[in-house]
């Protein structure tokens, strides 16, 4: 599961932040699509714009690293 986001029109930085999300606190419609997950991962710019929800860390840091961006976890 991720949620679909053009990397190419990322103007700002190459830094992006990984962290964990809990799925309760996601709007339903995401909820429905994780699969029995109890925590995703977001990959969000230094502005905050959520960019991308996946199932795990490591395929975080993968897609942003396959955009050429510049991933690190933040708590």
């Amino acid at each position: 599961m991720h949620t679909k986001y053009d990397f190419s029109q990322l103007d700002e930085g190459r830094v992006v932040y990984v962290r964990p999300v809990s799925v309760a606190d996601l709007p339903e419609d995401v909820k429905e699509q994780a699969m029995g997950q109890d925590t995703l991962y977001a990959v969000h710019r230094a502005d905050g714009e959520r960019l991308a929800l996946v199932k795990d860390r490591k395929l975080a840091f993968v897609l942003a690293r396959q955009n050429d961006l510049a991933p690190v976890t933040v708590h």
